[in-house]
């Protein structure tokens, strides 16, 4: 077998191999990027440590910097997927670094952003949503402002109400809290959204398997808590005295934000409280939970057509 120094000098000795090889090395050496490379560490670099990196340089060329050659980060051209090229000064020759590229930056925060915001049975678009793409209808403005504010001037610890979205079906009330949720996890603030009906559904099921308190100590302590279409669920006097009462008393006493969507106002949401599934009139204990409501959120109403039809 001819070892690999005598090929070398064979290949050397032949014509178009020298030809091919003075064509990329000029190639090489003129490309922008090598280029502006060396002329910033010239005075670092010689002739013979440029010679020994041809191979290191002509890798460089070929490899996608910023993106610029892949058309996804699935479908990334360079060998480390996701990572782009450097060229470094190394043990005396020019050596190539990978760094994170753009796209994968933007794809590992947004893998961060969803493990801030955890949901229970919230739709996919919720979570997804952004203040960008919410329709800024003049009967929204003021809800959308509100929401914005919130996202923008809430510091954990401070002392600062969170929101009650009330109005007709499919305003865009759970779209707001998802794109709250979105902008708090850019600044590292988690939340939970929890589709009421659901959850209650969950939570009267876990008697059976000992996980209700667990599951309740839960949702009590998230940094940020957002109950979802409150007052869609079927009440009942356990749901109302033995789960919501006492999630909102401890958000009360420890100050945390707490936001809510329903399809009722204040007034309509107590009367919902007030009658169990059984026809019982409470209505003391449905005033006690909307005291509790009324101090954890400001009421917004959310107009507009609805946009699910």
């Amino acid at each position: 077998m001819e070892r690999i120094n005598d090929t070398l000098k064979r290949l050397a000795g032949n014509e178009d191999f020298q030809k091919r090889y003075e064509l990329q090395r000029r190639q090489t050496l003129n490309h922008p990027d090598v280029k502006a490379f060396l002329k910033s560490h010239e005075d670092q670099l010689t002739d013979s440590m440029i010679e020994r990196s041809l191979v290191k340089l002509y890798e460089y060329c070929n490899l996608s910097k910023e993106c610029n050659k892949c058309p996804s980060l699935d479908g990334c051209v360079n060998f480390m997927k996701g990572y782009h090229p450097k060229l470094v000064i190394q043990r005396g020759s020019i050596d190539i670094h990978y760094d994170t590229c753009p796209r994968k930056i933007v794809e590992d925060e947004k893998r961060k952003n969803e493990k801030l915001i955890q949901s229970l049975y919230v739709p996919k678009d919720i979570i997804e949503a952004s203040f960008a793409s919410i329709y800024k209808d003049a009967e929204r403005i003021d809800a959308v402002k509100k929401a914005a504010s919130f996202s923008m001037n809430y510091t954990p610890g401070s002392r600062q109400k969170g929101l009650f979205f009330h109005g007709k079906f499919g305003v865009g009330k759970s779209y707001l809290l998802g794109a709250i949720a979105n902008e708090l996890a850019k600044k590292k603030i988690s939340s939970m959204i929890v589709y009421v009906p659901e959850l209650f559904r969950e939570l009267k099921n876990s008697i059976a398997d000992s996980t209700l308190n667990e599951k309740i100590e839960r949702i009590k302590k998230a940094p940020v808590l957002m109950f979802d279409d409150i007052g869609a669920e079927t009440m009942s006097s356990w749901t109302r005295d033995e789960v919501l009462g006492p999630i909102l008393q401890f958000r009360m006493q420890e100050s945390l934000p707490t936001f809510f969507t329903s399809n009722f106002d204040f007034q309509e949401l107590e009367h919902h409280l007030t009658y169990s599934q059984r026809g019982e009139e409470e209505k003391m204990k449905a005033k006690r939970v909307m005291e509790r409501i009324k101090y954890l959120a400001e009421p917004v109403l959310v107009e507009g057509q609805n946009r699910r039809v």
